[in-house]
């Protein structure tokens, strides 16, 4: 998946990605422990709990399309001004959720219907920042969190000896990480947009002293807690079933890690990538190393063999920014589901503005929970941006499909169920499809053609499965105090070599803050639903398939203009979250459970080239 996010539903900011979203509100079915409750007693109920819910709603509603204004003002606007509205914006709609929030508790014990119940605990469980007793205290963590996105977002790097004339933004240097392979032009490249975070260290410490005593004072333990809440299940099951997951599709990644350090050793020389430890985080085509397809090249089992180059056919083709987005458009209404609004193409952000700062960061946007749907994204026409706007629209879709239930089940089933949803489409950008819609000629398939096109989308998929998951477990032990502040760096790089198998380019410090190097970190995004997303789209992909009646292998599969396989999408998409995730999955493919086997299916011809490539190898760091 490419470095994109959503923020959409702010009143869902386990979906809503910005810096700013408060709200996150996400589906979940469990109360908090005995122990993670609050200690104080609460109020008497002065009106019914259905009467409270039907409130609730309703007071959402009325501030929502105000509060998203501002912060889509100042994503697409970045200055001072609207730093300044956005900032003002969150300390009001916190003040808000804090007063229903704390009315909530008063029906914590109440008899509830089975509806009611679901969302009430869709209101209390699962949030992405929970408001501070204090007006201070929101205002401060309200102009923190505003100033760690700007920062983010405007952040560049100059050369020291070229002063501001060679400046360079992340896009800039993301470019140099894909595309050139000069040694030391990767590490420059690597170490200065790094060094962007230390501006903000000691913020993000503060934030994450504020933002837990908000937690706190909702009875949790802290904001991991919290955000560990919103799964349908108690929070040690959470974490062992990602566990279970993560060991599942291993295997995978470790044949595949063991591959491309074979090639990227015989690129570098072994001096600088050895076979046997952990490879330098600058040589994989990506300023995180979380997807290593911009290294294909380097890694290519079969040089020139089916090679589908949408870039290329883009460009041959002279599709913009909105054609690209109609073509994804016409993926979704070959399923039979309805044109994007009028709407959407006035008020989306496709390209980048040459006249002021943005976040170019993809994202997708409900502004008012009905019919306003937008996008933020800042397309060229590149095989990456052609997949991401697929990606985008994917969460616009699942928008559209429960803007008619209450606000309270304005969400996905669990926050990994958007992601996946955008990216069970991506895997239907199939040959077939391709071809169907007159972007590419016709491919002659053969085995070779499935392994290079399988290797260029594990380098995507799997690559980034570990980094999926790894993000989440250090700032879980961050927000618990398992790791302190001086320790940040530090374990951040441990847990990148145990689950990754990479390594610093260069010697790290405490004075570096190489997790704030990546725009989640800044945001205060949780990110184990892009890990749970990875598994998801696959199992859906996979029911999808079914639904359309395709008999082949999995990864031959596209479900575009299959009737059958929308109608089953629209279903889930429909759902929102209404019920607890489990239901949903069950209905949609049969089973209560998350499962990699999909992956593993999927990938089946790869794995075993793999194997046999490896042969002889020290595999493993």
């Amino acid at each position: 998946m490419s470095n994109k996010v959503n923020l959409r539903t702010l009143l869902f900011s386990c979906v809503a990605l910005s810096s700013i979203a408060f709200g996150g509100l996400i589906a979940c079915s469990k109360a908090p422990s005995n122990s993670d409750q609050a200690t104080a007693e609460p109020a008497k109920p002065t009106k019914s709990v259905d009467e409270f819910i039907a409130g609730a709603n309703k007071t959402y509603l009325d501030n929502y399309y105000e509060y998203n204004a501002a912060q889509w003002v100042y994503v697409t606007y970045l200055n001072d001004d609207s730093a300044m509205l956005a900032t003002k914006a969150n300390e009001k709609w916190m003040a808000m959720e804090k007063e229903l929030l704390s009315e909530a508790r008063v029906y914590k014990d109440a008899p509830m219907s089975a509806e009611t119940k679901k969302a009430y605990i869709n209101m209390t469980q699962g949030k992405t920042l929970l408001p501070p007793d204090t007006p201070e205290a929101r205002a401060e963590l309200a102009r923190i969190g505003t100033h760690m996105e700007g920062v983010y977002g405007a952040g560049k790097y100059c050369k020291p000896e070229s002063g501001t004339e060679n400046c360079r933004d992340l896009n800039q240097l993301s470019d140099v990480l894909a595309k050139s392979r000069d040694y030391n032009e990767l590490v420059d490249a690597w170490t200065g947009w790094h060094g962007i975070a230390r501006a903000y260290r000691g913020d993000y410490q503060r934030y994450v002293e504020i933002a837990n005593s908000g937690a706190r004072a909702y009875g949790f333990s802290d904001l991991g807690a919290s955000w560990k809440s919103g799964y349908d299940m108690p929070a040690n099951e959470f974490e062992a079933d990602v566990e279970r997951l993560w060991q599942q599709v291993e295997p995978l990644y470790k044949a595949l890690h063991c591959k491309v350090r074979t090639d990227l050793s015989k690129q570098y020389g072994a001096d600088k990538v050895p076979l046997d430890k952990p490879i330098p985080a600058h040589l994989l085509g990506n300023m995180w190393s979380q997807q290593w397809d911009s290294i294909y090249d380097l890694v290519e089992p079969y040089p020139g063999v089916g090679d589908l180059d949408i870039t290329a056919a883009l460009v041959k083709q002279n599709k913009d920014a909105i054609a690209i987005t109609k073509i994804a458009e016409n993926f979704f209404t070959s399923l039979g589901l309805r044109s994007l609004p009028d709407s959407f193409w006035k008020n989306s952000m496709l390209t980048k503005p040459r006249d002021r700062e943005v976040v170019c960061h993809a994202s997708a946007w409900t502004m008012d929970a009905k019919e306003d749907v937008r996008i933020k994204q800042c397309i060229e026409p590149t095989d990456e941006e052609f997949e991401t706007i697929h990606h985008e629209l994917g969460h616009i879709y699942y928008d559209l499909a429960y803007n008619d239930k209450p606000m309270l089940f304005q969400n996905g089933a669990n926050d990994g169920f958007h992601e996946a949803i955008g990216d069970t489409i991506v895997l239907s950008i199939t040959p077939g499809y391709l071809n169907a819609i007159g972007l590419i000629e016709s491919t002659e398939s053969s085995e070779q053609t499935v392994i290079n096109q399988q290797m260029k989308l594990a380098l995507g998929k799997i690559a980034f499965l570990p980094f999926g998951k790894l993000i989440d477990q250090w700032r879980w032990k961050v927000f618990s105090g398992e790791i302190k502040p001086e320790d940040y760096n530090k374990t951040w790089w441990e847990l990148r070599t145990k689950y990754q198998g990479i390594s610093a380019p260069v010697e790290r410090t405490e004075q570096d803050f190489d997790a704030g190097a990546k725009y989640h970190i800044a945001a205060n995004v949780p990110y184990t639903r892009y890990f749970i997303a990875h598994i998801l789209q696959f199992q859906f992909h996979k029911a999808l398939c079914d639904a359309a009646g395709f008999k082949g292998p999995l990864h031959e599969c596209s479900i575009y203009n299959s009737k059958e396989a929308g109608a089953k999408l629209q279903t889930m998409l429909a759902a929102g979250a209404s019920k607890p995730w489990q239901d949903v999955l069950e209905e949609a493919i049969g089973t209560r459970q998350m499962d990699a086997s999909a992956i593993i299916d999927y990938f089946a011809p790869l794995m075993q080239w793999l194997e046999k490539e490896n042969q002889g190898q020290a595999c493993g760091w």
